[in-house]
């Protein structure tokens, strides 16, 4: 069992700058859908996917029908292909996901795109959601979602799947609401809530499809910060910078394996979350910022990690 889990658990090699992949946020012209922006001067290291889908809030969609009557899923695409392009860069220390239109995080699936739909092609349309979820909370580095409004269905469960939550406490509107469309959850919801809640509140929350404000979601534990919205409309991005800019001068390798000893921990019994620790513990004891952090102890100076 150690040895698989010592596979699995390895982080990625040495890094190299992954080739261009003609990602939405590589457009020289127009509003692209998904923006990838890396943050300089002090804040290199933070990098930043805006969704910017005004036209129908950030819904997570964005089909459009092909000359073959195909269906497109150019949204999530243009997700994936961020992340995997991201997910490779040790240089991103900090990934944060807000949104670019004002009084929206993600308002989830489109609805009227998916009435269009076969009921096949909501199989695989839902599938391939499932996946995009799966990708962000499998991102190696630290994740953050700043709500600074509506956040339901797809859009709470792509918060979800973030390591930390931030919202507005009175602008964000956030819940899994697909029992009052005559649905569920699909894309993670029914099992990251209870995981972040506990069981007896998350089914609460679905079954009666509640919509809760950043305060209130605060005071359930749903979000790590709920701070008083601003006229910009972008006081819970703020806060969640802020937080970005508190985890960016930690060690980069001992931040990801402690992301990773807590993911693959809490699915398992004590025993072996211990085990999964002590496997990541032991990947961490040969790297430079292990001496760096030392040596900055001893001689009361800042550390300098460098991720190596």
């Amino acid at each position: 069992m150690l040895r698989a889990l010592t596979g699995a658990l390895r982080l990625p090699g040495p890094w190299s700058r992954p080739p261009t992949r003609g990602c939405a946020s590589d457009a020289a012209a127009g509003d692209p859908e998904i923006q990838v922006r890396a943050l300089a001067a002090a804040d290199q290291g933070i990098t930043e996917i805006l969704m910017n889908r005004p036209s129908a809030c950030n819904a997570l969609g964005n089909v459009l029908v092909s000359q073959a009557g195909k269906y497109l899923m150019v949204f999530p695409v243009q997700l994936l292909e961020a992340l995997a392009q991201l997910r490779e860069d040790q240089q991103v220390r900090v990934l944060l996901f807000r949104s670019g239109v004002k009084g929206v995080f993600c308002a989830g699936a489109d609805l009227k795109e998916r009435e269009q739909m076969s009921e096949a092609e909501v199989g695989v349309f839902i599938h391939r959601l499932r996946g995009l979820m799966n990708e962000i909370a499998a991102f190696p580095a630290p994740t953050i979602a700043a709500m600074d409004g509506f956040a339901l269905g797809g859009g709470l469960e792509l918060a979800l799947a973030c390591d930390l939550r931030v919202a507005a406490a009175s602008s964000a509107v956030m819940g899994l609401i697909e029992t009052t469309r005559g649905l569920l959850p699909g894309a993670g919801g029914t099992q990251r809530l209870p995981r972040c809640l506990g069981v007896a509140l998350a089914k609460e929350l679905i079954f009666t499809g509640r919509r809760l404000s950043g305060a209130q979601a605060q005071a359930l534990g749903l979000v790590n910060h709920a701070v008083a919205p601003n006229e910009e409309g972008d006081a819970a991005y703020h806060r969640a910078l802020a937080l970005a800019q508190e985890i960016l001068p930690q060690a980069p390798i001992a931040v990801r394996l402690g992301k990773v000893a807590i993911d693959r921990g809490i699915e398992v019994d004590i025993a072996s979350g211990m085990a999964i620790e002590g496997i990541c513990y032991a990947q961490n004891i040969p790297t430079r910022d292990r001496l760096e952090g030392m040596a900055a102890f001893r001689e009361k100076r800042p550390p300098q990690f460098l991720g190596e």
